[in-house]
C-alpha cells in the first residue's frame, strides 16, 4: 500500500494506450466496435485496481494481455483458478453479500492476515476480489469494492451454487426465462420461478435464514446484470431490495414468518417509491413473505 509502489503491478491506462495501439485496432475490428469503444470496454472489464487511495488505477495484465491473443472480450483471470477458500470465509462468517459493493474498512484490517478472523474482508482484499474504491483521511477508513466487471461477474457466478442449487437444463427455473420475465414485469411467473428455486435447494446450503434469502437474491438478480442494491438507505429506513430493469423497478420487503401485507405497508408507509418515482420505469412494490417451517416464499403481495 505504500505510494511509491502502487502502479508496480499492472498495466496503467496511458501504458495500455502507448504500448498496444495496434492490438487495440485489431480487437476493435474483430468485435465490430470502434477504437474508442473498445478502449471503453477494456476500461470496464479489467481496470479498477488500486493499490493506494492515490493511486492510479491499474489493469489486470492477465487479462488485458489474453484479450488481446483471442481478439475477444472474456472473464479470463477466472480461468487461472477458483476462490473456493473465501466462500468458505463467507459462509462461516454468514456475510451479506450485498455488502461486497461497499465495504468500510481501515488499513489495520486490510494488512491483516489472520484467516481465523471474523470478517472475511482482508483475505478477498488481499486475494484481488475487492480494492480501493475510496479513501476517509479524518477517520482512516478506506471503502472497497470490486475493481471491474470481469471480477464482479466471475465472483458472483461462483459464488451462486454455493448458495443455491438452480437446477439442470430443464429445471422449471431455468435462468434464461427468469430474466425475460423480470424484463417484462411478469411478476407472477418469476416469483413461481423462485419458489421452484427455493424448493430444490438443498438443506444444508440454507443457514441464517434472513442473511440466506437475502443473499440469494442479491445473487440472482445481481448474475443477471440487473442494477441490484440491497438495504437500500432513504431517509425513513432502509428496503430490502431494489431491482431495476430498463422499464421496471422493483422495490421488494422481505417478512421471516409475518406476512406479505405487513412487507407491503412497510414499503407504503415509509415512501419507498419515493426515489424512484422520477426515474421513467414503472415501480412495482413486492411484500414477500418467507417461512421457517417450509423455507421458502410463503406469500407475495404485489402493489
Amino acid at each position: 500500500m505504500s505510494p511509491d509502489y502502487s502502479d508496480i503491478c499492472g498495466i496503467t491506462e496511458k501504458e495500455l494506450l502507448s504500448n498496444f495501439g495496434e492490438e487495440i485496432k485489431n480487437l476493435a475490428a474483430a468485435n465490430g466496435i470502434t477504437e474508442d469503444e473498445c478502449i471503453s470496454q477494456m476500461r470496464v472489464r479489467y481496470d479498477g485496481y488500486h493499490f493506494h487511495q492515490s493511486g492510479a488505477g491499474m489493469y489486470n495484465p492477465f487479462s488485458v494481455l489474453t484479450t488481446f491473443v483471442n481478439n475477444e472480450f472474456g472473464s479470463y483471470w477466472f480461468e487461472t483458478g477458483t476462490p473456493t477458500y473465501l466462500v468458505t470465509l463467507l459462509q462461516r462468517a454468514e456475510y451479506n453479500l450485498e455488502q461486497l459493493s461497499d465495504v468500510s474498512a481501515d488499513s489495520d484490517v486490510l494488512n491483516s492476515v489472520d484467516s481465523e478472523s471474523g470478517t472475511p474482508i482482508p483475505v478477498i482484499y488481499q486475494s484481488g476480489y475487492l480494492t480501493i474504491k475510496g479513501y476517509d483521511s479524518e477517520f482512516g477508513t478506506y471503502t472497497l469494492g470490486f475493481p471491474n466487471q470481469e471480477v464482479e461477474e466471475g465472483f458472483t457466478k461462483f459464488l451462486m451454487p454455493c448458495y443455491i442449487h438452480p437446477g439442470g437444463r430443464k429445471s422449471p427455473f431455468l435462468i434464461n426465462n427468469f430474466v425475460r420475465d423480470v424484463r417484462a414485469g411478469n411478476t407472477a411467473q418469476f416469483i413461481k420461478r423462485l419458489r421452484t428455486l427455493f424448493a430444490d435447494t438443498p438443506y444444508e446450503l440454507i443457514r441464517d435464514l434472513e442473511n440466506h434469502y437475502q443473499n440469494v437474491l442479491w445473487l440472482l438478480f445481481k448474475l443477471m446484470g440487473f442494477y441490484t442494491q440491497a438495504e437500500y438507505h432513504t431517509s425513513d429506513g432502509r428496503i430490502d431490495l431494489v431491482v431495476k430493469t430498463p422499464k421496471y423497478c422493483y422495490v421488494m420487503e422481505f417478512k421471516l414468518d409475518g406476512t406479505a401485507r405487513e412487507a407491503l405497508d412497510q414499503i407504503s408507509d415509509k415512501n419507498y417509491t419515493l426515489p424512484f418515482t422520477l426515474d421513467g420505469q414503472q415501480v412495482i412494490r413486492l411484500g414477500i413473505n418467507f417461512s421457517r417451517e417450509t423455507k421458502n416464499i410463503d406469500e407475495v403481495l404485489v402493489g
